[in-house]
């Protein structure tokens, strides 16, 4: 057995299931060792595209994903992929070929590590053949129990070294197989808060009359919207969540959907009215509150989270509390009750009969801009119009995966979701293209899930390859291109100055033909009444991909594109 077999075999050991990818002669082996020893392989077309579906997975399945890559341009091209995933703390594991330190003039020689460490994500190294395990559980460790992107750099002249032991990585047999567990081992608890610490915050929540609850990243990572739910029940807070933890609260008649640029008028309203708002596993960063005009000028914060560069790291806070946020949930409510406090709090009939009302950007009045487009001669969909009709057509279980654009708000807030993992948002890197292979990830992960991808059309043809890899695994996955036939978040942000914007405008172009000739189902559509073939498909066997071409109208920029554009 040579090295490249032993890292192989330990990786899978190591909760390495499912690994995505593009082999060339540095990764080669140890794929192939992945594969032998019980690991799913799925290729992609890209190493980009590779990257994102590697992170996707993981953030649904709540376990490791793994990458798998070529050295130098296999790994170059991944980093917009991992700089994401390094972004939004996705435990993911890199495994990049490296070229041998006394291979000094080859081609694929770059500095890899330098590479990793400038996009956020931590180098690691097989420095041997003696240590190459002790290497590999380093690397695991790292990634999963500080949730961290970990590139492990596999020089081939190591690789191709003989192993030296210890015994038993021979290839796992048929029953251990079997009895392997989905996910790595779960990660101690981490520490609550002190006494003391809890006693402050419980004084916090018990002179609250409208306390707000913002649940982010931390909070659903720690599973901790039953505990938050119970908590906000206790002391009267409305719940809210970041954009990428939107889900957490479904179905809470008190719920306020997501904070922020993406947030209702009734919601964003009321979290502005709070007296109280707590930060839980979130940075109550520009994008959750608005440049701060979210929390009102007497507003007391509290934040909770287990980083603690975290706390105060976008606005001051008046607590921060170091500590896991659903330990922390459970702690502060055994305080309340040992205490015997109970509020309504912001919980009134009132606001219940609002949000039943307004909680819901469908419910938002607007003027349907559907209607024959002058400069091109045909009809054009109001994205609203088409996200709202899109939302009736589909199953209830479902995961929205969405690109970065102009477009992008109407799908992240439109489309309902089920739960916490109903929304996978990979906007941390604010990069397009990465919306088809964020769906494929996540239509890997959770194969008994309808996946929407929602592209503009300068994502979904930067991705378009991948739809080759959707259409191979036999995906019964619905992409939905809002398609403006431009980079619409330059045209609405620089053409009321008067710019020229030929350099963001693009002619049209038949999405649903090249759709099919990847081999996917596709339709254009113009108007409500063309969405019949999404139904057709819906009913169907969804046995390959449906691309929808959708013809959006072009003449109203975003709610929240001025948000977007802050400061930039």
């Amino acid at each position: 057995m040579n090295v490249a077999e032993a890292v192989g075999a330990a990786l899978v050991r190591l909760g390495a299931h499912t690994a995505f990818g593009v082999v060339g002669s540095g990764n080669f082996h140890v794929t192939n060792a992945l594969v032998a020893s019980g690991a799913r392989y799925v290729a992609a077309r890209h190493e980009g595209g590779a990257a994102t579906m590697a992170d996707a997975y993981a953030r649904v399945t709540g376990g490791l994903g793994v990458l798998s890559v070529h050295q130098g341009p296999g790994l170059t091209n991944a980093l917009t992929g991992i700089t994401e995933a390094a972004k939004s703390r996705t435990p993911l594991l890199v495994l990049a070929g490296e070229v041998a330190a006394a291979e000094v003039r080859s081609n694929f020689r770059v500095d890899q590590a330098a590479l990793a460490a400038a996009v956020g994500a931590v180098p690691e190294r097989i420095h041997s053949p003696e240590t190459a395990l002790a290497d590999v559980t380093r690397a695991c460790r790292v990634a999963v129990a500080e949730r961290r992107t970990v590139l492990l750099g596999l020089p081939l002249d190591v690789q191709g070294a003989a192993f030296p032991g210890p015994a038993g990585l021979e290839r796992p047999t048929a029953a251990h197989q079997a009895g392997q567990r989905a996910r790595p081992p779960a990660v101690p608890p981490l520490p609550v808060p002190t006494a003391g610490a809890i006693a402050r915050f419980a004084d916090a929540l018990q002179g609250a009359e409208r306390p707000v609850f913002v649940a982010g990243r931390g909070a659903r990572l720690a599973g901790a919207g039953p505990a938050l739910a119970e908590l906000a029940a206790r002391c009267g807070a409305l719940p809210a969540t970041s954009a990428v933890a939107r889900g957490l609260f479904a179905g809470d008649p008190f719920g306020l959907d997501v904070s922020g640029g993406f947030a209702t008028p009734a919601a964003a309203d009321l979290i502005a009215g709070a007296d109280l708002v707590v930060g839980w596993g979130c940075s109550l960063n520009a994008w959750t509150t608005r440049h701060g005009a979210l929390v009102g000028r007497d507003t007391r914060v509290v934040q909770v989270d287990v980083d603690a560069q975290a706390l105060g790291a976008h606005r001051p806070v008046d607590l921060g509390l170091i500590g896991d946020a659903a330990e922390t949930a459970l702690a502060v409510a055994a305080e309340l009750e040992a205490r015997g406090h109970s509020a309504t709090g912001y919980r009134t009939g009132a606001v219940a009969a609002r949000l039943a009302r307004e909680g819901r950007w469908r419910d938002v009045p607007y003027e349907d801009d559907s209607g024959e487009d002058p400069a091109e001669g045909g009809p054009r969909l109001d994205p609203r119009t088409l996200t709202i009709a899109l939302d009736a057509l589909l199953p209830r279980e479902r995961t929205v995966a969405v690109d970065s654009g102009n477009f992008m708000g109407y799908p992240a807030m439109f489309l309902d979701v089920p739960d916490a993992d109903g929304l996978v948002f990979t906007q941390a890197f604010q990069s397009v293209g990465l919306g088809l292979a964020t769906a494929i990830g996540a239509a890997v992960a959770r194969p008994d899930r309808l996946t929407v991808a929602a592209l503009g059309d300068g994502g979904a043809l930067m991705a378009a390859a991948e739809l080759e890899t959707a259409v191979r695994l036999g995906l019964g996955l619905l992409v939905v291109v809002y398609d403006d036939e431009a980079y619409g978040a330059e045209v609405h942000h620089f053409g009321p100055d008067g710019h020229p914007l030929d350099t963001v405008t693009f002619p049209p172009a038949d999405l649903a033909a090249i759709g099919r000739g990847y081999g996917c189902a596709a339709a254009t559509v113009r108007r409500r009444e063309d969405l019949g073939a999404v139904a057709d498909w819906l009913a169907g066997p969804r046995d390959r991909p449906m691309l929808v071409d959708a013809k959006v109208t072009r003449g109203r920029a975003a709610w929240w594109l001025e948000e977007a554009f802050h400061g930039h």
